[in-house]
C-alpha cells in the first residue's frame, strides 16, 4: 500500500464508521477530509497520504502536486532543525527537508514564499516535498521570451540561488538568470523579486538585473559610501584606483558603479581622495 502514498486513486467505499469511511485496502477517510456523504460500494477519487501516526489515510482534497508532478507550493512554516513545510492544497502540510534547501539559512524561504516542488518519499516511506532541480526546469515547457522585453520591469520567483547568481521563473513563465553582480544581496529561495530585463538570449531565456538604472543607483551607492565614511571616522581605504574585488567585497557594487558614486560626491564637494584613500570633507 505504501506505493500509493502521494498519488490520487479511485477507491471503493467498504463501509461507514463513526469517524468516517473505510475504503478498500483498509484506508481511512475521515469525515473532515470529505465534504459529501458516501455510500458503501461507491467509488471515490482520493489522495493517499500518511497522518501523524504514520497511518495510511485519504482525503478528497485532490492536490495538483503529486509524485513526479510539479507545482508551486506556499511555505507555511520554517523549522531550522528540519526544513520548511509547504501547503500542497490538502490539510496535510509537507516537509521540504533541510537537506534539499540551501546551505545558508539566510537564503532559506520565508513564510509566504513559494517553491516549485513534487512529492517523494524518505527512507521510511513518508512524504517529502522535493524542490525541482535545474534539469527539471530545462525539461518543463516554460515559454521562450519574445522580443520587446529589453529594459522592461518583470517579476519572477527564485528557484535556485548560489554565489554565481540566482535563477527564476517569471510570472509569464520565462526563465531568467540574475548574475551576482546584478543584485545587492542574494534573494531567498522561493522569493518573488522584481527586476529589469537586460538581455533576451537566443534560447529565449532572460538576463535580469535587480539593480536600479545607473542614474538611480548612483545616488544609493553614494549614500552607502557616505555611511561607510561616517562609521570609520571620515576615512576609508578605497579610491577610484582600488582593486575591483576589494570594492565588491566591501560595497557589493562594481568598480564602475563605485567610481560613478565617488564622482558624484566629489562634484558635490563632500569627499576628497588622497594617497589611495577617500576622506569626508568636514563642513
Amino acid at each position: 500500500m505504501n506505493n500509493q502514498i502521494g498519488t490520487i486513486q479511485t477507491l471503493e467505499v467498504l463501509r461507514k464508521i463513526d469517524t468516517g469511511y473505510v475504503l478498500e485496502n483498509d484506508i481511512l477517510l475521515h469525515h473532515n477530509e470529505t465534504d459529501s456523504e458516501l455510500e458503501a460500494e461507491q467509488s471515490v477519487d482520493v489522495f493517499i497520504y500518511q497522518d501523524k501516526k504514520d497511518q495510511t489515510v485519504a482525503t478528497t482534497q485532490l492536490p495538483a502536486i503529486q509524485i513526479d508532478t510539479y507545482g508551486w507550493a506556499e511555505v507555511v512554516e520554517v523549522l531550522p532543525h528540519l526544513g520548511v513545510f509547504v501547503n500542497i492544497g490538502t490539510s496535510k502540510e509537507i516537509l521540504v527537508s533541510k537537506d534539499d534547501l540551501p546551505l545558508f539559512e539566510s537564503v532559506w524561504p520565508m513564510i509566504g514564499d513559494e517553491l516549485y516542488v513534487s512529492l517523494g518519499k524518505d527512507r521510511k516511506g513518508r512524504l517529502l516535498a522535493l524542490p525541482a532541480t535545474e534539469i527539471v526546469f530545462e525539461r518543463q515547457l516554460f515559454e521562450a521570451a519574445p522580443d520587446g522585453l529589453l529594459n522592461t520591469v518583470i517579476s519572477g520567483r527564485i528557484y535556485r540561488t548560489d554565489r554565481e547568481g540566482s535563477a527564476c521563473i517569471t510570472e509569464e513563465g520565462y526563465r531568467g538568470f540574475i548574475h551576482h553582480t546584478e543584485r545587492k544581496e542574494e534573494p531567498r529561495l522561493g522569493e518573488l523579486v522584481e527586476g529589469r530585463v537586460i538581455e533576451v538570449k537566443q534560447d529565449g531565456t532572460l538576463n535580469i538585473s535587480l539593480r536600479p538604472l545607473k542614474q538611480h543607483s548612483m545616488g544609493e551607492d553614494a549614500e552607502m559610501i557616505l555611511a561607510q565614511l561616517e562609521e570609520n571616522n571620515g576615512v576609508i581605504p578605497f579610491s577610484d584606483k582600488s582593486d575591483p574585488e576589494d570594492i565588491r567585497g566591501t560595497f557589493n557594487i562594481s568598480k564602475a558603479a563605485f567610481k560613478r558614486a565617488l564622482g558624484k560626491l566629489m562634484k558635490e564637494r563632500k569627499i576628497e581622495q588622497r594617497d589611495g584613500k577617500t576622506y569626508l570633507i568636514s563642513k
